[in-house]
């Protein structure tokens, strides 16, 4: 039984293969037809008042307690702005896992 050898190319640096990375990244934003993969979400629609009043805190005590202006919360909470995209993404997962977001600023505090 003949055991075949592979010529093993030695695997390409960190740095070699992020250099590589960014010239894709570059010849892709330029519009030159380049694999790659791309992922997006979407951030949800957040009912701010429905957040807050689930975690049962006053406009004020929410706004302290995750780093929110009153003002703009009350904004939101009236209609009369949105929250921008770092916000809702932190009002989407205050939604759905308000644990982990008070362990999280517990523990970097």
């Amino acid at each position: 039984m003949k055991i075949r050898s592979r010529s093993l190319r030695p695997k390409p640096s960190a740095g070699k293969r992020i250099i590589q990375s960014l010239k894709e990244v570059v010849a892709w934003a330029e519009g030159e037809n380049v694999p790659v993969r791309l992922t997006t979400f979407q951030v949800p629609v957040i009912d701010v008042r429905r957040v807050r009043r689930k975690m049962r805190l006053s406009q004020s005590e929410f706004a302290a307690k995750f780093g929110f202006a009153a003002a703009t919360l009350r904004n939101w909470e009236q209609g009369r702005s949105r929250p921008d995209g770092p916000a809702r993404v932190l009002l989407a997962v205050l939604a759905e896992h308000p644990a982990a977001v008070e362990d999280a600023l517990r523990k970097a505090s």
